[in-house]
């Protein structure tokens, strides 16, 4: 994004990007980190959510899919900016999987391109452009009409990496309790994945 704040600009002792060896593989599904999530949960644990679709590619880069549906509207029939930047929002926290990272949103700046309809899937893609000890640096687009199609929202983000004390210490006790007592340990762990 040419518009992008110094604070997103990784500095000069920033390294490439890794992909970690247990990140899921390139086109697998990455599922939700989190059934009540208001982007990537689903079913009836989030039935207004965005219910984003997410794809692992190649190097430190995936794709996403939503839908904008009624629930989603600001203007009549288009989308709402937040839900947009929510998108946006997901798709690169997502990112911090194929690290295999706990980390948060620091900083987003998006820039909202065209209008998105009520009924149009919204095509992301994002990467991770850099790292720079415990913060990560990181770009989106999302497009209509296709993954090709015109870009309609572009955001650029800093993830920080934390501890999953981060959670603990702030996050609303029965929630974090439920979370911890998952039994399947890959679930517990995704659960305090990308947060804020």
């Amino acid at each position: 994004m040419s518009g992008s704040s110094a604070a997103l600009q990784p500095p000069a002792s920033a390294r490439k990007p890794e992909r970690h060896p247990d990140a899921p593989a390139p086109g697998e599904l990455i599922g939700a980190h989190y059934e009540h999530c208001f982007g990537c949960g689903h079913g009836q644990s989030q039935s207004h959510g965005l219910h984003l679709e997410v794809r692992a590619g190649e190097g430190v880069s995936l794709t996403a899919e939503f839908t904008v549906r009624p629930a989603h509207q600001g203007a009549p029939g288009l989308a709402h900016g937040g839900v947009l930047a929510t998108a946006l929002d997901e798709t690169l926290g997502s990112l911090n999987w194929l690290l295999r990272k706990i980390a948060v949103t620091g900083r987003l700046e998006t820039d909202f391109v065209r209008p998105v309809p009520v009924g149009t899937t919204l095509h992301l893609a994002a990467e991770v452009v850099a790292v720079a000890g415990r913060k990560i640096y990181s770009t989106a687009t999302g497009r209509v009409d296709g993954p090709t199609g015109p870009v309609a929202v572009r955001a650029d983000a800093l993830f920080v990496e934390v501890p999953v004390e981060h959670f603990v210490d702030h996050g609303r006790t029965e929630e974090i309790q439920a979370a911890m007592k998952d039994p399947d340990q890959a679930r517990r762990a995704r659960a305090f994945e990308v947060n804020p």
